[in-house]
């Protein structure tokens, strides 16, 4: 019995150790590097490959400065009599410069960036990692997605690099983010994906970014994100930061996003995105219980409008649109950005819930009609309109704009200039004009007409986000 009992013991440890032996514990596994190779792994190949394809983008804007000699001359009344130029001295100029970061995106010199880092630039200057530097001219501006093209004045082929499918990329994915952090150089940062499809940022109009701990800085913006086979999976943007230095909260445009806009420069230089004619809300928990959806999510069409793809394709006030092209929408951000990705005169497949059934809808991609014509006009006479410039309201100028809702009549503000009479009343880009002392507003021309002719008191009605105040001046 005692040696049936001690083969029993043997045969335990043996199956013990054969156990231990198969999955190694934590400590185990906590080896230091065996030989010289393992001690030399590095991110320095992959740096090696896309740093020569990350830029440094330099821009300066001419800026004309006045100096006020009188605060008199704040006031509308003496501005009457002595024009706009009265009260300040001799104009002066200054040069305004920004610094950030580019990648080249082609061999033919394309580069893309962020808007901001070139906004209102007069000139614009790029320089290689090999220290040489060239002049750029601006391609494509797009401010609702926060991103520029930009082509180098120089004969290629230079360094570039390829775009990565930025869907397949996974939260715990490592990454790297290269650009000029404070204008010290080229600088590389190393991190992971901390999350993926981060809609709630309020950089820009479509929000849908790669967030990451990657080190990233002031003057980083425009810079290259790239995974570990080298390729572009963001363009580094902004950061979360109460010191203005980095806390490990950055955010990067998706690649899709940018290639997005490096084809619309390639296809004309202007950014055309579909037009749904539809409006979609939030689905929030007293919806989804409404809706015995198991979790909020997708979003609600709340409207359709006449004569749109979305009432061709069949689309209905309370769908539940939950994916585009197999897609997954969790909210109207990054329903935005899965449509307002996709390319004019292709159809894309929402996946609809209707009635608790699950419905397959083929929307053709069309751009917004602009019916009526926008008739741009700047506005100089003097009124609460002096530097506006103004068009009148259509799908297109809709879209364009960022505005929601869809009542395309009136007349919207396009633009304020800085300092204006338009400026100081309150009014801003994307304000609707919807009437002057009483008078219903329907087209520019009637809007210009009222100017030349200024009453005693001004009326305003203005429709801003949905809501219609009044503005009272007196002159």
């Amino acid at each position: 019995m005692t040696r049936v009992l001690l083969t029993g013991l043997l045969g335990l440890w043996t199956a013990v150790a054969a156990a231990q032996t198969a999955q190694p514990s934590p400590a185990d596994l906590r080896l230091v590097p065996q030989n010289e190779a393992q001690i030399r792994l590095s991110f320095a190949p992959i740096v090696k490959k896309v740093a020569p394809a990350v830029v440094n983008v330099y821009a300066s804007r001419k800026v004309v400065q006045r100096r006020q000699v009188s605060p008199f001359f704040d006031d509308p009344f003496f501005r009457r009599f002595f024009g706009q130029q009265g009260g300040f001295d001799r104009p002066r100029q200054r040069v305004e410069s920004s610094l950030g970061s580019g990648v080249i995106i082609s061999a033919d010199g394309t580069v893309i960036t962020n808007h901001h880092v070139i906004k209102d630039a007069d000139e614009v200057r790029v320089a290689l990692s090999d220290r040489r530097e060239f002049d750029a001219d601006i391609v494509l501006l797009d401010e609702r997605t926060d991103l520029a093209v930009l082509k180098i004045r120089g004969e290629g082929p230079f360094e570039n690099v390829a775009f990565a499918d930025s869907d397949s990329l996974e939260v715990g994915d490592i990454v790297l983010a290269i650009g000029n952090p404070f204008g010290v150089g080229q600088t590389v940062t190393q991190g992971i994906v901390s999350a993926t499809a981060r809609t709630q940022v309020g950089v820009t109009d479509f929000q849908f970014f790669i967030q990451t701990d990657a080190a990233i800085n002031p003057g980083n913006s425009g810079g290259a994100l790239v995974d570990m086979t080298g390729r572009l999976v963001g363009i580094n943007t902004a950061i979360f930061s109460r010191s203005g230095g980095s806390n490990g909260i950055g955010f990067a445009i998706p690649a899709h996003m940018a290639r997005f806009v490096a084809q619309a420069a390639d296809q004309g230089g202007k950014v055309q995105r579909p037009w749904l004619g539809a409006t979609v809300q939030n689905v929030n928990a007293e919806i989804a219980e409404a809706l015995s959806l198991d979790r909020p999510r997708g979003v609600l069409v709340t409207a359709v409008f006449e004569g749109s793809p979305a009432e061709e394709a069949g689309l209905k006030v309370s769908d539940l649109v939950v994916a585009v092209d197999g897609k997954e929408v969790i909210d109207p951000n990054s329903f935005g950005y899965r449509f307002g990705t996709k390319m004019i005169g292709e159809t894309t497949e929402f996946t609809v819930l209707r009635d608790s059934k699950e419905l397959k809808l083929s929307i053709a991609l069309r751009p917004a009609p602009e019916v009526p014509p926008r008739d741009t006009r700047e506005l100089n006479e003097y009124s609460p309109f002096e530097g506006a410039t103004v068009m009148n309201l259509s799908p297109a100028v809709a879209e364009e704009l960022g505005l929601q809702g869809g009542v395309f009549d009136g007349v919207v503000i396009a633009d304020v200039k800085q300092g204006s009479t338009a400026d100081r009343v309150g009014l801003r880009a994307g304000d609707i004009v919807r009437a002057v002392n009483r008078s219903k507003i329907e087209t520019t021309r009637m809007l210009e007409t009222i100017t030349k002719t200024p009453p005693r008191v001004w009326q305003l009605d203005i429709e801003r986000d949905g809501k219609v105040s009044q503005i009272i001046l007196r002159t």
